[in-house]
């Protein structure tokens, strides 16, 4: 996860079919934001020499200690009294330790594994991180995991960063005996726990009796069991194999049929039972093929998301990257989706597997208006249903009345192939008496395809810094050929306007379009000088001569 200065709105725009950008996460508790800039651990100025560096050691040292009396206060169940929220993260932040130039090398060197947060101050995204990176820290020491949580003010120590790699904030980098690897799993608290036992030597929790079973029932929402009645043998194996490939998914094993029914009612058999159980409407999901790893692991990544799942900056990451590339996304208010939700959960159902179902709250602009714009429907405050196909970069765009049955219906063609991919358009302008015809979408066949004239068509976009300098050019070009029969000059705004034949990426773009070949257009070079221009025009219409600098 990395993320540097801000860039340019117009980039969030790349997010589109077949191209997201790995956006990252965020934290909405704005609360909590001030209060971890209240509390979080203050950063004195570099220690010099080795007095110092031994005195901040035996900080480090006496931090990692268990703190048990102020622990039994804040996260026994049978406290009389309850810290409140800015005590307990005030307590978790503790955890985390401050590392700086002089202490980072022996802190990683000294334990077996190292899990260092690299900020900056100034990163929003880190700020957004560092209460679920505390979170994570507080349940890995209750859990009694060796993991030594830290993190390092990149920015105000940038030789320890430099030497550690860290090229973007926040960066998240496990140390096993020394040697790094980038972390790569979700970004809630809950994930960072979940990714870390699994990299540090715990890819299964087992579970032996139902009070057991009952409180990991209470702390978690997503999990996969496996039942075995005895843990060995080729299915134990390959079950053992997902779970350490899996990065994501917190895995259960047992081997108690009554134990295992607290966790998943339906378990019928005592041995080589595989389910995965989740916090939604569709609750318990059975595994029905064979065990083997790839199996296992395909059956998780199309089963792990709910029927419908709502898109965050937190799990767009896992959404773009699903094996199911026909997805299908509800652009409403969040009232009303809870209106539609449990019918489009009915239709969900029968596409499960196939067509992936997302909502995207339509107020979110950072997440929604990308899509939108795709349609030209960023300004809309109407409920959408648009469909990507991401195997080959389509989308589609239900113009029905968004009720169940449309959108079946509508799934359903998507599933056959049967529906035609939308592209943008601009409404047909009124210009028939304009010197450059201005072509959209909708009659882009019309006027440049099946037009019996040569065309040159200018590709323009209103944010490209060149265009307006080539418009000037085209425009004295139509001033000079205004008396052509059989030359038509035209411009498109490729920004609001799209053609399946219309494949361009530079702007602005100059294409003639013979009359004789409309398949073949040339791309004619912008920085060429207007009379070269004239002249490839004139070459093509067959005309007498050149024209001279002064006719231009």
């Amino acid at each position: 996860m990395v993320h540097t200065r801000p860039q340019p709105q117009f980039l969030n725009q790349a997010m589109v079919s077949g191209k997201p950008i790995l956006r990252f996460i965020f934290f909405t508790h704005t609360v909590l934001l001030l209060l971890l800039a209240l509390s979080g651990p203050a950063i004195a100025s570099e220690p010099a020499g080795e007095d110092a560096l031994d005195a901040d050691l035996e900080e480090i040292e006496e931090l990692l200690a268990v703190d048990s009396e102020l622990e039994q206060q804040t996260f026994s169940e049978d406290a009389g009294a309850k810290l409140s929220e800015a005590e307990v993260l005030t307590r978790a932040q503790r955890i985390v330790h401050e590392l700086n130039t002089d202490s980072y090398r022996k802190v990683i060197e000294k334990n077996e594994y190292v899990l260092l947060l690299g900020y900056a101050p100034w990163c929003q995204r880190s700020a957004e991180l560092m209460p679920q990176f505390a979170e994570a820290a507080t349940t890995l020491k209750e859990l009694g995991n060796p993991v030594v949580m830290a993190k390092l003010d990149a920015e105000r120590y940038p030789k320890a960063a430099s030497s550690l790699e860290i090229k973007g904030f926040p960066t998240l980098l496990l140390f096993t005996n020394g040697t790094s690897q980038f972390y790569t799993g979700g970004y809630s608290g809950e994930d960072i726990v979940i990714w870390t036992r699994k990299k540090t030597g715990v890819p299964v929790i087992r579970l032996n009796s139902v009070p057991e079973a009952e409180g990991f029932l209470k702390k978690n929402h997503i999990f996969v069991l496996g039942l075995f009645e005895k843990y060995k043998g080729p299915n134990y194996e390959e079950f053992i194999k997902a779970a350490k490939t899996d990065n994501e998914l917190q895995f259960v094993e047992l081997s108690d049929v009554e134990v295992a029914r607290v966790l998943f009612p339906d378990v019928a058999i005592s041995n080589n039972f595989l389910g995965i159980v989740k916090s939604e409407h569709e609750q318990y999901t059975k595994f029905e093929g064979a065990f083997k790893r790839k199996k296992i692991l395909q059956f998780l990544a199309i089963n792990k998301f709910p029927l419908v799942t709502k898109l965050t900056e937190a799990n767009s990451i896992r959404v773009y990257s699903s094996p199911v590339k026909l997805q299908l996304f509800v652009f409403a208010e969040e009232d009303d989706l809870q209106k539609l939700l449990e019918p489009l959960q009915d239709v969900a159902r029968k596409f499960k597997s196939k067509i992936m179902f997302v909502f995207v709250d339509i107020k979110d602009e950072n997440l929604a208006k990308p899509f939108l714009t795709l349609y030209g429907l960023e300004d809309t405050r109407d409920i959408v249903v648009a469909a990507f196909d991401n195997k080959i970069s389509s989308k589609y765009l239900l113009e029905a009345d968004p009720i169940p049955n449309n959108i079946e219906d509508f799934c359903s063609r998507l599933l056959s192939g049967a529906l035609s991919p939308f592209f943008k358009s601009q409404p047909v302008p009124d210009d028939a008496d304009a010197s450059i015809m201005v072509v959209v979408g909708k009659t882009f066949n019309e006027l440049i395809l099946e037009s019996p004239k040569n065309i040159l068509l200018e590709v323009y976009t209103p944010w490209c810094i060149n265009c307006e300098a080539t418009s000037k050019e085209v425009e004295k070009l139509a001033k000079h050929f205004k008396d052509s029969n059989n030359l038509v000059i035209a411009r498109i705004d490729a920004s609001a306007n799209e053609h399946p034949k219309l494949q361009v990426s530079d702007y602005p773009t100059l294409l003639f379009y013979p009359a004789r070949d409309k398949s073949n257009p040339t791309k004619l070079s912008t920085k060429t000088s207007l009379k070269d221009k004239a002249n490839f025009i004139n070459k093509h219409l067959k005309a007498k001569g050149s024209i001279s600098k002064d006719e231009l």
